[in-house]
């Protein structure tokens, strides 16, 4: 037994959480169980079905069904009764086929915010409640979870990516797909692989070892098949060792031959390259289509007969897409499973989630949790204080049915008696924001919200209605086939005197009027061919308005015909106060209150699909708010609402650090519970957090010659900083709680192949608390190149104040492998290996020696 000394790793259980004061329901105590384990292959009767199926279909109908029927749909076959099945976005929430405010969907918290959690269990319960979204919007695959690694925070897709660790970020995606596909949802997994950033995302040739590929990057992928028997997964749009990803031999060698993997292989949407390369290779389903730039379809069926692609290759691919349909119950007379029913109120499990992935990185013991009783005003600060961010960009995002801010959420749970004052601070430019019902109304009926008319090539009026707002996405729309441009018309009424930012983002011709008066008439373009939805080009003039003051704006967007769908956004941005007067203000209130709560965070020029970020600083003057505000307020509490590490320069001068990422729609509500101590902050860092722009461990996005090398090899993430002998800001795994722990020993016995550590630790504060326990392995004296440490196993632990308790955790064989190029397997070197326990990467007091012999198998 190895003896260790306490370390201040403070949580605080749910089951403690109490009701918050305010105007928000109660925490509901009623929660969406866990579904039954996913079962594995399909039985006898669904692959009877399957083969009946694909026997009716000659060459032609059977390549039809590879390509998709339209953005998110594929083919329907009524010959054998196979209907059309409905792909849409997923890693936060379900989009459905309509992307807009009429049919909102339920936002969850950014992935990263899930695997922050590290729990398992909350994230199978989630995968259920995306299930029921899915199914409730008729959605038959969710294109999710997203597993790439966090290899540089740097990467703007990071916060829809779990983790920097291959085994968080396997056992936390196989959650997520065993509570979708309980449901009867498909799940997929993506982007199949080493797609970790996003320049030159669709061309990029990622080049590692053979070790790094399957050790680290592929490692993900092989958990969530295995251990999630997930039923779909997606092809990148990068290279890998010269090869694009949907043409990989990757595609079969290790995904089908190795891992057994049964599912589907879609595209990327646009990804499918060529005709014989991608028909030869395992990918199944080209996606979207038909269009003029689908590789397959008529020429697909030239190629086989011409025998460039085998016909069996055509032959697999369908057999796995009907196998993909009978299992989510589109295909004859198969019905999928029930989802498991929905508790009385989502809205408290996403409440749940979103305080369980708060990670406290510094707290001084000063501040928090606050105290009602003994607070008379707090200042709530900061430009995501009252419109804050809740997810991420690009294919992630949802329109919720709402969303509770910081300032909403701790004005409710502190109550009357509290004066909670409020204060930008630091403004942060932000693409437009697009006109909602409150900022303009139908100059025909005087209705809150956008008249919007469709023409058609004539001139003549297809269709109007009324939207509620200016964020419009019309894809596979019957209407907008028909139509040549689209008018949106609304009536803009000032609020305050002043300068507005006034214009449009979107992806083609558009002609922007204000009371007759041209503000914009440009053809706006990209390169993307996903720009329109993601981030859009936008043009915006400047236009001084005095409060009260009307103005008509009429947009008109001519669009090509040919395309699948057509979006834009209208959008207003309001007039300012001087920004060091607006600093000046914020400063005043944190000197006059006991508690000044500062919340910060990225932009959506930041954090996004479609671009990385260019630095890891916090946008604007948001560092020197913090500092100035420290100065006057040695309660200050820094909220960071960013869904990447940021560097913190402030960090030793503020009493508390919470990192909420982005946290869903119940933001707000979350936040406020754990500030008074009704939640524990939950989590723990799923990936280093750096201390300057320059450690060693930053590695770059940006390709040199279309080429990106991952010289890092296996030693990604925190074990980069290790081998660099470097300190980051906050390590992998950190995070602090409400109450302190002690690890007393550690005891380890065999069992089988693996190892088993029974761990004692003690809760050493004044409250009940739950405290993850970490396993790291090290081996110093081995032929074969080694990390420093790399995590084995976790387990939560929860404990009343002053007592302990002693957990279990398994520690598999698996875990001492690693990947021989030599002989294209894991093997096991046989020796001595060190277990190491404790509370992060970093502070691991308790070790244990493990001894492995020969011919162990991983």
């Amino acid at each position: 037994m190895s003896q260790a000394n306490g370390h201040d790793d403070r949580t605080l259980p749910p089951s403690s959480a109490e009701e918050a004061s305010g105007a928000f329901e109660p925490l509901e105590t009623t929660r969406i169980p866990p579904p039954p384990h996913q079962p594995g292959a399909p039985d006898a009767h669904t692959l009877e079905l399957v083969e009946a199926a694909l026997a009716r279909l000659d060459l032609e109908a059977r390549v039809r069904l590879l390509t998709g029927s339209g953005f998110w749909r594929t083919a329907a076959e009524p010959a054998i009764e196979l209907r059309e099945m409905v792909l849409c976005d997923g890693p936060a929430g379900v989009r459905g086929e309509r992307f807009d405010e009429r049919e909102p969907s339920a936002s969850l918290p950014c992935p990263t915010a899930l695997a922050a959690s590290w729990d398992e269990s909350l994230v199978e319960r989630l995968g259920a409640l995306l299930a029921i979204e899915a199914r409730r919007k008729q959605v038959d695959v969710v294109l999710g979870p997203t597993v790439n690694l966090q290899r540089s925070p740097y990467a703007g897709r990071h916060f829809e990516c779990y983790s920097e660790e291959p085994l968080l970020s396997g056992r936390v995606g196989a959650a997520l797909v065993r509570g979708i596909q309980a449901g009867g949802v498909a799940a997929t997994v993506k982007h199949y692989t080493a797609n970790d950033s996003e320049t030159e995302r669709y061309s990029v040739d990622v080049r590692m070892s053979e070790r790094a590929l399957h050790e680290v990057h592929l490692a993900p992928f092989e958990e969530i098949v295995r251990a999630g028997g997930v039923w779909a997964l997606m092809a990148a749009y990068n290279s890998v060792d010269g090869v694009t990803m949907t043409e990989s031999p990757l595609l079969e060698t290790p995904l089908r031959t190795e891992w057994g993997f049964d599912g589907l292989v879609v595209s990327d949407w646009f990804a499918t390259r060529s005709t014989e390369g991608a028909g030869r290779a395992e990918l199944d389903l080209a996606m979207p289509g038909p269009g003029p730039d689908q590789p397959w379809g008529a020429a697909l069926v030239a190629a086989v007969r011409a025998g460039l692609v085998p016909a069996e290759a055509i032959e697999r691919k369908v057999r796995r897409l009907l196998l993909l349909a009978a299992r989510v119950g589109a295909l004859g007379a198969l019905v999928p499973p029930a989802p498991p029913r929905p508790a009385p109120d989502a809205a408290a499990l996403l409440r749940e989630a979103a305080a369980a992935g708060m990670v406290l990185l510094h707290d001084t013991g000063t501040a928090l949790p606050l105290t009602p009783d003994t607070l008379r005003r707090v200042a709530v600060l900061g430009p995501n204080a009252e419109v804050a961010r809740i997810q991420g960009g690009g294919s992630a995002t949802v329109i919720p049915p709402y969303a509770i801010s910081p300032l909403a959420g701790l004005r409710a749970a502190l109550g009357p008696d509290v004066e909670v004052t409020h204060a930008v601070g630091a403004r942060i430019r932000h693409r437009l924001p697009a006109v909602t019902g409150a900022d303009v109304h139908d100059p025909k009926t005087g209705e809150p919200g956008l008249r919007v008319r469709f023409i058609g090539p004539d001139g003549e009026l297809l269709h109007e209605e009324l939207r509620g707002g200016g964020r419009l996405l019309w894809l596979d729309d019957p209407i907008v086939a028909r139509a040549v441009a689209i008018e949106a018309v609304g009536v803009l009424r000032a609020r305050i005197d002043g300068p507005h930012r006034i214009g449009v983002a979107g992806v083609g011709r558009f002609r922007l009027l204000a009371d007759g008066v041209p503000l914009v008439d440009d053809d706006l373009v990209t390169e993307d061919p996903l720009g329109g939805i993601l981030t859009p080009p936008e043009r915006w003039a400047v236009l001084d308005l005095a409060a009260d003051r009307e103005v008509e704006l009429h947009l008109r967007h001519d669009f090509a015909a040919e395309r699948p769908g057509t979006g834009f956004v209208l959008g207003v941005d309001r007039p300012v106060a001087h920004e060091d007067a607006e600093l000046d203000h914020a400063v005043a209130l944190a000197a006059q209150a006991e508690v000044a709560v500062v919340v910060v965070g990225s932009t959506e020029e930041s954090d996004s699909e479609g671009r990385d970020r260019s630095h890891l600083s916090l946008p604007g003057r948001q560092d020197e708010l913090i500092r100035r505000v420290a100065a006057v307020n040695s309660n200050t509490v820094v909220v960071v609402n960013s869904g990447s590490p940021v560097l913190l320069p402030w960090r030793a001068d503020v009493a508390a650090i919470l990192v909420s990422w982005f946290p869903g729609q119940e933001f707000g509500a979350a936040l406020a519970d754990v500030l008074l101590g009704h939640r524990e902050p939950g989590g723990r860092l799923p990936m280093t957090w750096p201390a300057h722009e320059d450690d060693p461990a930053v590695l770059s996005t940006t390709p040199v010659a279309g080429r990106l090398d991952y010289a890092e090899g296996i030693h990604i993430g925190y074990r980069g900083w290790l081998r660099a002998g470097v300190t980051p800001a906050y390590p992998f795994g950190h995070g602090l709680g409400w109450t302190t722990w002690e690890h007393l020993w550690v005891e380890t016995v065999a069992s089988g192949a693996d190892f088993v550590a029974r761990v004692r630790i003690r809760n050493t504060g004044p409250r009940p608390g739950r405290h993850l326990v970490q396993a790291y392995l090290s081996r110093a004296d081995g032929m074969v190149e080694r990390p420093v440490l790399w995590l084995a196993g976790h387990t939560w632990a929860s404990a009343p104040a002053g007592a302990e308790v002693t957990v279990e955790l398994t520690i598999p064989a698996r875990a001492f492998g690693h990947w021989s190029a030599e002989s294209g397997r894991r093997e096991t070197e046989p020796g001595g290996y060190t277990l190491r326990i404790g509370g992060s990467s970093a502070e691991l007091p308790l070790t244990a020696k493990l001894e492995v012999g020969p011919g162990l198998r991983p």
